[in-house]
């Protein structure tokens, strides 16, 4: 029975991530075609449509939009609706969630030297985090809270959307040469995952 249940677990590591990839890309895609297709189908008409033209166009549009941004007019154009959102009550802990949970994957507004290894005082411990403000940074209310020999730095869970921020002096922290994204990936994964030297491809 143990022998059993030890081939099951092992079934499900394998299957698991597969099944809910292909759920998340087919919801994806779904969702894609179905508000698409519709403006396309007037266009074209039911004759000239053929699936999987919803989903280039959404490929197509977020390319110009990303080109377009590169123009200080046309980028406050495109944040607009996103500005909106923030000042509602209700969507704006929603939709700065989803921003902000993009722009730390993605490893947007961290420097080159933002991953970091913390020693904490007292204890042979150490966490890996990322710098997220330093002192000195204009108009930013953390960063005035900030002595000039600290910096914050916010350390991801494992296996969980979240973590914690905290503020340590420069001589607690190690600098690591990796990229915001792979930290965030391997921290979030225990550690466990195929965590690849990208340096090595």
């Amino acid at each position: 029975m143990k022998r059993v249940i030890q081939y099951l677990l092992k079934g499900l590591t394998i299957l698991l991530p597969i099944v809910v990839t292909i759920a998340l890309v087919h919801w994806f895609l779904v969702t894609i075609e179905t508000w698409l297709r519709p403006i396309w189908e007037s266009i074209l008409g039911d004759k000239y449509y053929f699936p999987g033209l919803a989903f280039l166009s959404f490929i197509v549009i977020a390319m110009v939009v990303g080109f377009s941004a590169r123009w200080r007019f046309i980028n406050q154009v495109w944040q607009f609706p996103g500005n909106i959102m923030e000042k509602m009550p209700l969507l704006r802990s929603l939709y700065g969630t989803i921003t902000d949970v993009f722009d730390l994957m993605s490893g947007k507004s961290f420097s080159d030297e933002s991953v970091v290894r913390v020693s904490l005082p007292g204890a042979d411990v150490k966490l890996i985090g990322i710098v997220t403000k330093k002192p000195g940074q204009k108009d930013d209310r953390l960063s005035a809270l900030l002595d000039d020999d600290h910096i914050a730095v916010f350390l991801p869970m494992s296996y969980n959307v979240g973590g914690y921020m905290i503020i340590v002096p420069r001589s607690s922290v190690e600098t690591l040469d990796m990229s915001p994204a792979d930290a965030m990936q391997m921290t979030i994964s225990g550690g466990l995952g195929k965590n690849r030297n990208h340096k090595d491809d």
